[in-house]
């Protein structure tokens, strides 16, 4: 019976310092949610501004071509991936890869059909063990990643549209709803055939030399910035998700406590009942 106690209370101090390190990270990604959510916002007006002027320039003149513009006959395409670079966050790279693999399995009979830009250790670990086409990737981010951080696979995959090498152009990301809520999302980034569908007033603004040349300046940094407005939104998932996680374990952590300290008192208790009968057995064998 001593044996049992000494087994439940080094799995009682054993799960209580689990508990301290899932608490201790759930106050710390909500820290860091906060300031993702800060970010994300503060990103927004910089794209909402530029798609205005786009919208307005494209829809200002009747002649303006550009191939960021225009649908085109789809022989492949490509998909940014965003996940992070570590676990501890719930589903949140499953959730992810699961949907990117669905679409995949839907839309694409073949693996020359698609190409795969991947942001985040854990969606390239995956895809590259099981030979997936990802032909470029990001891993190692800062907590706070800046717009220089993803700038090279970002206008990586732009250039490879504007080239002709894929026909279209989806971001897949989780989108944040809130600290519970993180939805795997994918969004068709290119062709911008719709860029001037969303604006309601119109601006008329001075530019030279020519439309064309303006949007050929405009569209590959809108299309980035979308890129980067995708992975603030993502990285404020990822905060949310992990400090769902870890509240989640923190609280199984203490079921476990309350639970294991019950059977410990009970193991005590009968322990001690069963040395007292035995002083009463041995004293009435006395008498």
């Amino acid at each position: 019976m001593a044996k049992g106690t000494r087994e439940l209370r080094r799995r009682i101090k054993s799960v209580k310092n689990t508990r301290q390190i899932t608490k201790a990270m759930k106050m710390v990604a909500a820290a860091k949610l906060r300031r993702a959510q800060e970010k994300a916002e503060a990103a927004r007006p910089y794209a909402n501004k530029i798609q205005e002027i786009i919208a307005s320039i494209a829809s200002g003149t009747t002649a303006v071509k550009h191939p960021m513009l225009q649908s085109r006959p789809v022989k492949k395409t490509g998909y940014i991936v965003i996940t992070s670079d570590r676990g501890l966050v719930g589903g949140y790279n499953a959730n992810m890869i699961r949907k990117v693999l669905q679409t995949i399995d839907e839309k694409h009979k073949s693996k020359d059909e698609y190409a795969i830009f991947v942001i985040g250790r854990k969606g390239r670990d995956y895809f590259r063990k099981r030979n997936y086409p990802v032909i470029e990737e990001v891993v190692g981010l800062p907590e706070t990643p800046t717009f220089a951080d993803i700038k090279k696979i970002a206008s990586g995959a732009v250039e490879l549209f504007a080239t002709g090498q894929i026909d279209e152009l989806y971001i897949c990301y989780n989108e944040f709803r809130s600290a519970i809520s993180q939805i795997p999302t994918i969004t068709r980034l290119l062709p911008l055939d719709a860029v001037g569908g969303n604006a309601d007033r119109k601006v008329n603004y001075e530019y030279e030399p020519s439309a064309e040349e303006v949007l050929a300046v405009l569209l590959p940094k809108y299309a980035e910035t979308l890129v980067y407005s995708a992975l603030l939104d993502a990285k404020a998932s990822q905060w949310g998700a992990q400090m769902t996680a870890m509240g989640n374990a923190t609280d199984n952590a203490s079921e476990m406590i309350d639970r294991y300290t019950l059977e410990y008192n009970r193991a005590r208790q009968a322990a001690i009942t069963q040395e007292i009968s035995e002083i009463v057995a041995g004293a009435n064998a006395q008498a």
